[in-house]
């Protein structure tokens, strides 16, 4: 059998990322929203403070608004998908 050149491996090396929190902000929200166009993903975030469930109506105090790309928002997603399924390895079902 004839041997097949093989070609060298051209990995690039891994890119460090280094996080700069200087301006970091946490927020506490318990209602998510979106919507997309062709070109954009919008992300609304924010915090129904209405506990009772009979109401008519509820409002939602929308705090965040995050707007991105197909490509981001599809990697969001992937990145979502894989922390979901860690947690519920560890702690069960999310339902």
């Amino acid at each position: 059998m004839a041997e097949k050149n093989q070609e060298p491996d051209q990995t690039q090396p891994q890119t460090k990322i280094k996080w700069n929190v200087d301006q970091l902000k946490s927020s506490y929200v318990n209602f998510a929203n979106a919507n997309s166009s062709r070109d954009e993903v919008v992300l609304n975030f924010g915090v129904n403070n209405s506990w009772d469930r009979v109401v008519s109506e509820v409002e939602i105090n929308l705090e965040h608004r995050i707007v991105m790309s197909p490509f981001a928002a599809k990697r969001l997603s992937d990145l979502l998908l894989k922390l979901i399924a860690e947690h519920e390895g560890r702690y069960g079902e999310v339902k």
